[in-house]
């Protein structure tokens, strides 16, 4: 096998890429005003407009072939005993290379954007149990509401009566009435899909993801459809430049809750509770036993109704799975790693006093 110089050169060029993604970590300020507000909007908006019309997911039959390849590389490998290696793992290392590129200017130096609390003006500091309850009791009070307007009764399960595609169209006015008041998080051309990989998503514990090579939300579309709003806001949070897991599920907590559907508002409000709710059994188990006793009936059975749903896919394989994305985490600059979804607490608490309404 002859050696390929343009394989060489991408070869090489990898880990010179990984050093000057440390340098640039460095430097929040750079990439929030040159790329997160510069060259990202375009090329997002670039994919969502030539991929958002597909009815399918582009990206997903990209990952599978991505998965076909490596398998018959692999194979290959083995099968001629491993004849030519270094010539065949730089070839390898070649592809990495142009991967590794492409999703970082594609989408992931979004994960070295200054703080979302800063482009909002929010002066975070760490919060107090008493701010905690003081807005979780408040989350509680229009968590109430909305399910007592839902279903008319609080001891019933709400339904969410729309199908997955039907959420994706109402989610977009959610970020159009979000827009008027955060201009920074203006939504444009939708490219939202349910992933065709929903059930494997569901064995490994996932809602949904963003394919950074085409700029799809991938939304599982076999999880409890309550909790659907927030998740798709979630996908779509991240395509508009929010890479940070709190800040996107704030971003689509924002999102559900300025939406002018009442189902939408109730997966808001939904969300924003399990996440406040974790924290106070963190703190204080008698508190958390005291503030569950506040919550209708109703939202109750639905918080364990999704707890069952995700319990019958537990596999072996999930924990594997959830430490290799927790590495992944770690390795983009969100020090907790899956425990980065739980901070969006901090951003909750801030926004309601910012808001005045606790």
């Amino acid at each position: 096998m002859k050696w390929n110089k343009t394989h060489i050169i991408l070869a090489i060029l990898l880990p010179i890429q990984v050093f000057l993604m440390q340098i640039v970590a460095n430097n929040p300020a750079f990439i929030e005003r040159y790329y997160s507000n510069g060259i990202y909007p375009i090329i997002s908006s670039f994919f969502r407009i030539i991929l958002g019309w597909i009815p399918f997911s582009f990206g997903d039959l990209l990952i599978a072939f991505g998965i076909f390849f490596l398998i018959r590389f692999l194979y290959r490998l083995i099968k001629t005993r491993f004849r030519n290696f270094i010539p065949k793992t730089l070839h390898f290392t070649a592809i990495l290379s142009v991967i590794y590129f492409c999703f970082y200017l594609f989408w992931g130096l979004n994960y070295y954007r200054e703080p979302l609390s800063k482009n909002l003006k929010y002066h975070q500091k760490k919060y107090t149990t008493e701010q905690l309850l003081k807005v979780t009791e408040h989350i509680i009070v229009k968590l109430n509401y909305y399910q007592q307007k839902i279903t008319k009764n609080d001891t019933l399960l709400v339904k969410n009566p729309y199908s997955q595609k039907e959420m994706y169209k109402m989610a977009v006015s959610g970020y159009d009435n979000l827009s008027e008041d955060f201009p920074q998080l203006k939504y444009q051309f939708p490219s939202v899909k349910s992933s065709l990989m929903s059930l494997i998503q569901t064995y490994n514990g996932t809602a949904g993801y963003l394919n950074p090579l085409t700029g799809e939300a991938q939304v599982n579309d076999r999880i409890p459809k309550t909790g659907y709003p927030t998740t798709t806001c979630h996908e779509m949070a991240h395509q508009i430049g929010f890479a940070a897991e709190n800040e996107a599920n704030f971003v689509g907590f924002l999102a559900a809750n300025y939406n002018d559907d009442v189902y939408f508002k109730y997966a808001s409000y939904r969300m924003a509770f399990g996440y406040c709710l974790s924290e106070i059994k963190k703190r204080d188990q008698e508190v958390y036993t005291a503030i569950l006793k506040k919550v209708n009936k109703g939202i109750l059975k639905d918080f364990n109704a999704s707890y069952q749903f995700w319990l019958q896919y537990k596999n072996p394989f999930e924990p594997l799975v959830k430490k290799g994305y927790n590495a992944y985490l770690k390795a983009n600059k969100q020090a907790k790693g899956v425990q980065s979804y739980n901070y969006v607490v901090d951003l909750i608490i801030s926004y309601f006093e910012a808001s005045n309404e606790v």
